[in-house]
């Protein structure tokens, strides 16, 4: 990554470190692409499985309740979902199935989920009702922003009231941080959420578009068009990214975002380390995520 030593050395070390790990449990090796098609090339990557064993196995997945919370996901389709089976079944670095590493074991237990969501943001409202991942409210539906972004990982509320909330959450694990450009379609729209929020500062969006920043920025977005839908369903939410300390993309834009905003309430970041010292998780599933990633996080 030209210009990010510190980034291109983490990218490195984590897929080599998930390589040994994939070996030291005598894992077979997968390839690019996930899937190979007969008759074109394909060649071996140490951080993936076949898609066949991986599917077969569950061996993606760091304990039981994560296999079990991945298959359910899995079996469930959204509305408009897009969603790669393969990078959550056979991919040791996506950062979908990462998420469900890390919140699985919580989402058949919601007496779990409900302590670790409170234990890491105690001014959350109410009780946890439900854990979802890869999830959006409505993908592509106005009444929200229009988007395809979704979280990684979703906290349901009762915010008391008879209204909602979400605790969203993306877990990037070695992703890089890259440049994109707002739909021009949907600007529109991504502008009316993000001033009647009045968490940004002036001309904010014009800051973040054709940057680096657009896609945390849908993603927050995305939550706060929840808190302005007319339904008024929802009363209460929060964004957070929680990212490896090592993930210096993901920190320094983290850091960039948040100057852009005004009122940080709705906005929140941690790192993943942060989240397994936090006493939240269950200890059987922070054993398991640092025994399986434990450079940089």
């Amino acid at each position: 990554m030209p210009g990010r030593p510190e980034m291109t050395a983490f990218r490195r070390r984590v897929r080599l470190q998930q390589a040994r790990w994939r070996d030291e449990q005598g894992h077979p090796i997968g390839t690019q692409p996930i899937l190979p098609r007969e008759g074109k090339p394909a060649r071996p990557v140490g951080s993936r499985l076949p898609l066949d064993y991986a599917q077969e196995t569950g061996a993606n997945f760091v304990t039981p309740g994560a296999l079990d919370a991945a298959r359910h996901r899995l079996a469930h389709k959204e509305a408009r979902q897009v969603l790669s089976a393969q990078r959550v079944c056979a991919d040791l670095l996506w950062s979908e199935p990462f998420g469900i590493n890390l919140f699985g074991d919580l989402a058949h237990d919601l007496a779990s989920a409900d302590h670790a969501a409170h234990t890491l943001w105690p001014d959350a409202p109410g009780t946890v009702t439900g854990l979802r991942f890869a999830h959006s409210p409505g993908r592509l539906d106005l009444d929200f922003i229009g988007s395809l972004v979704t979280w990684d990982v979703a906290f349901e509320l009762d915010a008391g009231g008879g209204t909602k909330g979400y605790v969203a959450l993306v877990t990037p694990l070695h992703e890089r941080i890259q440049r994109q450009i707002a739909k021009p379609v949907r600007v529109a729209r991504y502008r009316e959420v993000l001033q009647r929020s009045k968490a940004f500062r002036p001309k904010a969006f014009d800051a973040v578009d054709r940057t680096d920043l657009v896609v945390l920025c849908l993603q927050h977005l995305l939550l706060l068009s929840t808190l302005q839908h007319e339904s008024r369903a929802w009363s209460w939410g929060r964004f957070v990214v929680v990212h490896p300390t090592a993930n210096t993309d993901f920190a320094d834009a983290v850091d960039r975002y948040r100057e852009l905003l005004v009122d940080d309430t709705t906005f929140a970041s941690m790192t993943t380390g942060e989240l397994l010292d936090a006493d939240a998780l269950p200890a059987r599933t922070v054993r398991a995520v640092r025994a399986r990633f434990p450079e940089g996080l």
